[in-house]
């Protein structure tokens, strides 16, 4: 009889790797020689990264299951593994030798270490437990003066609300005054009008989808019920560390909306079908208004887009145009780069918040002309770029670095990581080998005393290689 392993257990069994191990030896067979194979990837709970290729389907037809069933058993083999142990990801690296025998690293998870994106090194590296980067601690500017337009009206709202909805059911004046104790804001009467015509339970539609429909169309968006009403917050929009750090929060003074990336004031309270969140603005920016509807768009991280300048406005299909004079400013955030800026001097200015240098032909930049930039926060390199990484112990206020390895190594060898960090991200490309990467984020995590990238070794044996027979040869 066969023995069942404990619970957990089977993570750290090299039968459960073999599969994808032998799928990814299997791809790379045409270089297979006397040297071994080495291999890499990344298995999360909805997501994987593998070198592995996939077949083109006929004309006509798209990739389907059946056509990688495979990989995809392999994956899900890791993944119940990773459920049973509440991992959400892991990188894995393997030695494999001609013979089959294989050496095995589970890297991590480590809490201080975001996953990697569509690769097995290390995302961000999370210094200082719980920072955010300053776009998401940014708050918006008070607005004390902002008034409701002048098309705000409720008496007219509730009319045409009651025509369109003439059977809903509206919430009572005390499930609003608990909507606004649980967000801790005053709604405005426009919203609190709407939701004394229905309250937009789905309860009280019976499941007819006909009649949700109905209001949807009567309230032009996908209505939530008052009990769903929130604040989106910063919180609410979540965006990686080493993109979040490349952001700007910028309100110009002839802004119609602030912004920032997230508000207690913008008060969602329904969706367009199309994944982005509708919600009255009661922190409008310099030229808008307080109760305007805004539009946060799911692909976008920061500011909100101006839709109506009230809310009976929205209902009532009238158009709003936001009112911007453009004029050249020097932007927070530069690219320098081949097909944009074409010098670090060029880029440089006193409300510069994020450098990021990119592919570049010529010769490395010098960051001397960014050297005491009282606002610069983020400085991105692409590997070869920068003359003397040693410059950047010099910017005292930077919160997030991005470098490639060989950069990271020369700071660390001098000791000359900057300490004002809060996060960092070593930038490898293509197929780098991941093993060398976690060492150097584990040297950068132990500076701050932050949990290590754990490598985990199995051992195990694949068997020989069965060689893919020759076009035209046959297997009888």
């Amino acid at each position: 009889m066969a023995t069942q392993k404990p619970a957990g257990q089977s993570i750290r069994d090299f039968a459960t790797w073999q599969p994808v191990l032998r799928l990814l030896r299997a791809a790379k067979a045409d270089k297979a020689g006397a040297e071994p194979t080495r291999v890499a990837g990344r298995i999360g709970r909805s997501s994987w990264s593998l070198a592995l290729p996939h077949p083109v389907p006929p004309p006509g037809r798209a990739l389907q299951t059946d056509d990688i069933q495979d990989e995809l058993d392999a994956v899900e083999r890791v993944q119940t593994a990773m459920t049973e142990v509440g991992v959400d990801d892991v990188s894995f690296s393997a030695k494999i030798e001609p013979t089959g025998t294989t050496v095995l690293r589970l890297l991590g998870p480590s809490p201080a270490v975001e996953p990697g994106i569509g690769n097995p090194h290390p995302g961000a590296i999370i210094l200082i437990e719980d920072s955010l980067p300053e776009p998401w601690r940014r708050l918006p500017d008070p607005t004390h003066e902002s008034r409701p337009a002048s098309s705000a009206d409720p008496e007219l709202l509730e009319r045409t609300l009651r025509e369109r909805l003439p059977d809903a059911i509206g919430a009572t004046e005390e499930e609003i005054a608990t909507a606004e104790a649980r967000l801790g804001v005053c709604l405005p009467e426009e919203l609190k009008v709407l939701y004394r015509v229905t309250r937009a339970r789905w309860e009280d539609w019976g499941d007819d989808y006909e009649t949700a429909d109905g209001v949807f169309e009567a309230v032009r968006c996908e209505l939530s019920s008052v009990d769903d009403l929130y604040a989106a917050e910063a919180s609410t929009r979540h965006c990686r560390w080493e993109h979040a750090a490349k952001e700007a929060v910028v309100t110009r003074p002839d802004a119609a909306v602030q912004g920032v990336v997230g508000s207690p004031g913008w008060i969602v309270f329904g969706e367009n079908g199309g994944g982005d969140q509708l919600a009255v603005d009661l922190t409008p920016g310099p030229r808008g208004h307080t109760g305007q509807i805004i539009l946060l768009s799911h692909e976008e991280s920061v500011g909100a887009e101006l839709l109506a300048d009230s809310l009976t406005d929205w209902v009532l299909d009238r158009e709003t145009h936001e009112r911007r004079h453009l004029r050249e400013e020097p932007p927070l955030v530069a690219h320098v780069n081949h097909a944009s800026i074409k010098s670090v001097r060029e880029a440089a200015h006193p409300g510069l918040e994020v450098l990021s240098i990119g592919v570049w032909d010529g010769a490395p930049f010098s960051l001397s002309p960014v050297i005491g930039l009282p606002r610069l926060r983020t400085l991105a390199a692409y590997a070869g770029t920068l003359a003397d990484p040693l410059e950047i112990a010099e910017l005292t206020s930077l919160e997030f670095l991005e470098l490639g390895p060989q950069d990271w190594r020369v700071l660390l060898d001098a000791s000359a990581v900057p300490r004002s960090l809060l996060a960092a991200s070593i930038k490898a490309y293509g197929d780098h080998d991941p093993l060398p990467i976690v060492a150097i984020a584990n040297e950068i995590l132990a500076l701050w005393d932050r949990p290590q990238i754990i490598q985990t070794v199995l051992e195990g044996n694949l068997g020989p290689l069965d060689k893919p027979a020759k076009p035209g040869s046959s297997l009888l």
